[in-house]
Order: structure tokens, then C-alpha cells, then sequence
């Protein structure tokens, strides 16, 4: 069985137990998966959302009804990761960092600092993008930005990212899948971008580590 053979297998499956959910309990099914989505970001709100829009097209359930829950499912999901992030804290963070190799923790710091000043920006932008759309509550919860703040722009940044694949189900019907392929190719770039990021991160600090040995060595001679 090829890789493909499984992943369509895995998702159809997905789409399958997606749907089941939404026509037994209703659009709260679509939040339900929506909070878990949040919770394990492997699960694709690519193809949660559009499965929404499908169902409410059947007239399971209303346009709106889709948009409301799935956007709550997201708060829902989102104040959790926040919780984590607030048990965590800065200081069980500066502890951890300075166990692991080649951190420090005046990066914890320096995060921390970065995201009191600009975690608004990050919140809100940060739902609109794969992968930091769960991640991007940990910081948040870690620099214990309001309470209100983090729900508003949550809601907010959740609800243009629904929108746009819940709409995408609706009128694309069984074609939904012409939407995943665009969402698959924002989401290559932004692991591409993240990988390019730590590889720099690591390339720095490793060579400021050595840089002062080659420096006594040279004094040296």
C-alpha cells in the first residue's frame, strides 16, 4: 500500500467520522471537532471546516449555525492551549530552557518581552496561518496576556480562517478538495520557513560557541 493509498485512506475516514458527528448531534459536532483540531493540530481544520459547509448545504444545519459553532470550537480549543501556557509560565520555561542544549533562558525572556509587545498582532494573525493557529496560544497563555484580549482577537482571527473553508464546503459541494490543495501549499511553505528558521537559530548559536575557542586559539599562536 502506497503512502498516498494511506493518507486518502486516513482521510476519508476522518471526513467519514467528521460527518457522522455533524448529522447526529448537529453543528456543536463541527465545534467538537474544531476543539480538538485546536488541541492536536495533526487533524486538518482544512478538511474539518469545508465538511461543515458541506453538511449545512444538505441543510443539516444553517450557514450560520456552521460558522457560530466552529468559531466557538476554536475559542474553546484556543483557552486550553492558553491554560498550558499559563502553567507552564516563565519561570518552569527558563528552567527547561537552561537543560537544553544550545538555549538559554534570556531566550524565554526575550520571547516573552516580544510577545507582551506585540502578542496582539501575533494572536490575530497567527489564527490565519497552519500550524501556529494551535501553537500561538501557548505563548499568549505563557505571557499571560488578558483574558478578554486573547478571547476578542481569537474569536476574531478563527472566524476569518473558518469562514473562509466553511463557504469553501458550502458552495464547492463534493469539490471541497480544490480549496485543500491551496491550503496544503501554504501550509509546505510555513513548515519550509519554520525548518529555515531553526536551522539558522542553530547555526548561530553553534558558532558562538565556538567562535571563542578559535579566538584563544589564534591568541595563542
Amino acid at each position: 500500500m502506497t503512502a498516498t493509498t494511506v493518507e486518502t485512506s486516513w482521510l476519508t475516514s476522518l471526513v467519514d467520522a467528521v460527518v457522522s458527528l455533524m448529522e447526529v448531534i448537529g453543528p456543536a459536532g463541527a465545534g467538537i471537532a474544531i476543539a480538538l483540531e485546536n488541541l492536536f493540530p495533526p487533524l486538518p481544520s482544512e478538511v474539518i471546516l469545508p465538511m461543515a459547509g458541506l453538511t449545512a448545504s444538505r441543510g443539516t444545519f444553517t450557514l450560520a449555525e456552521a460558522l457560530i459553532w466552529t468559531t466557538l470550537g476554536s475559542i474553546v480549543g484556543a483557552f486550553v492551549l492558553y491554560g498550558i501556557g499559563v502553567w507552564l509560565g516563565t519561570v518552569r520555561l527558563r528552567r527547561i530552557a537552561a537543560k537544553v542544549p544550545l538555549l538559554h533562558p534570556e531566550d524565554i525572556d526575550r520571547t516573552v518581552g516580544w510577545f507582551q509587545r506585540h502578542g496582539g498582532k501575533a494572536v490575530f494573525f497567527g489564527r490565519m496561518i497552519p500550524v501556529f493557529r494551535s501553537l500561538i496560544s501557548v505563548p499568549a497563555g505563557v505571557a499571560r496576556m488578558p483574558l478578554w484580549k486573547f478571547g476578542l482577537l481569537t474569536a476574531a482571527g478563527s472566524l476569518i480562517w473558518n469562514t473562509v473553508f466553511v463557504l469553501a464546503g458550502f458552495f464547492l459541494g463534493e469539490s471541497w478538495h480544490v480549496v485543500e490543495q491551496y491550503a496544503d501549499i501554504l501550509q509546505y511553505v510555513v513548515v519550509a520557513a519554520v525548518v529555515i528558521g531553526v536551522a539558522g537559530f542553530v547555526y548561530a548559536r553553534v558558532r558562538s560557541r565556538l567562535q571563542p575557542r578559535g579566538d584563544t586559539a589564534a591568541s595563542t599562536d
